[in-house]
């Protein structure tokens, strides 16, 4: 079973969800499919088994003893990568876009192109289980797919080490990489928050969530900040046959468990936010059956 926990938007708690219920189940493959900011690797300090290179794209470089500065390329470069720095013709690989226009219009062929290959996948193990993780160099594209390649990683590991359940900790927002995390999962837990912008980008990750006819549910997190938003949140998840799992209030504790790099159930095993956590995975792991 893979369980992807998402949100609309940044800071909901999303990740402290994810490695909540990493925790609260039976042994698990972790998959951080936040490869752009990926962190539950510094809570869970998983060793270091294996590593994959991942190729992204390509980055232009300049052959300086052919290159004499004409400055076409310069002119040409839509993504303002290609400057004079003290009169010398330089690339930004942070704003390269890999387009290779430069390397088809240099006059002297001193422009060519090599793969990018900063981004790396690593596997190994944790506290409970197995985890798997990208982190995508700055600058590079294409997250969704290191995002399919981390989880076809972790469905190989599922797979060997006879594991039943896949924990994905998804990337905020409703883009390529989201879609990357949720297609063809079993369930997608969303994590809001009580606020207007939490409660708009919930209403759009929950229209991509439909596309893929998901088993979709919700929760609201820090919701006694604002009880009225939690209500119109909770009323919108009933109204639109949404299935709606918890509340969960606000708890400075939460702050202290990620600081000692504890999860919720580990750090705090008898507050209320830990059982409505547990409960909420139990109502997902038993569905249907």
């Amino acid at each position: 079973m893979e369980i992807a926990v998402i949100s609309g938007k940044g800071g909901t708690g999303k990740s402290s969800i994810s490695a909540a219920f990493a925790t609260l189940s039976d042994k698990v493959i972790l998959a951080d499919c936040d490869v752009d900011a990926a962190n539950l690797y510094i809570l869970f300090n998983p060793t270091h088994e294996e590593e994959q290179i991942y190729i992204g794209g390509q980055k232009a470089i300049i052959d300086y003893s052919k290159c004499y500065n004409c400055g076409l390329c310069v002119s040409y470069c839509r993504f303002d990568a290609i400057s004079f720095v003290n009169s010398k013709v330089t690339i930004s690989e942070v704003s390269c876009d890999g387009c290779k226009l430069c390397s088809r219009i240099c006059p002297a062929n001193a422009i060519s192109m090599v793969n990018s290959d900063k981004s790396l996948m690593y596997t190994g193990t944790f506290r409970n289980g197995k985890m798997v993780y990208g982190r995508l160099a700055p600058g590079e594209e294409n997250s969704g797919k290191l995002v399919n390649m981390v989880r076809d990683k972790a469905k190989t590991i599922a797979e060997a080490e006879n594991i039943e359940t896949i924990i994905i900790d998804g990337p905020p927002g409703i883009g390529c990489p989201v879609i990357s995390t949720i297609t063809g999962v079993e369930h997608v837990v969303i994590v809001t928050e009580p606020s207007m912008s939490g409660l708009n980008d919930l209403q759009r990750t929950i229209e991509i969530c439909s596309k893929f006819n998901l088993t979709t549910w919700v929760i609201i997190n820090k919701s006694d900040l604002n009880p009225e938003i939690s209500n119109k949140i909770q009323e919108f998840c009933l109204s639109h046959n949404i299935n709606f799992l918890c509340r969960l209030p606000f708890d400075p504790e939460v702050v202290k468990a990620m600081i000692n790099k504890k999860t919720i159930p580990e750090y705090m095993p008898d507050y209320e936010i830990n059982k409505l956590l547990k409960n909420a995975l139990n109502i997902i792991m038993n569905y249907g059956r």
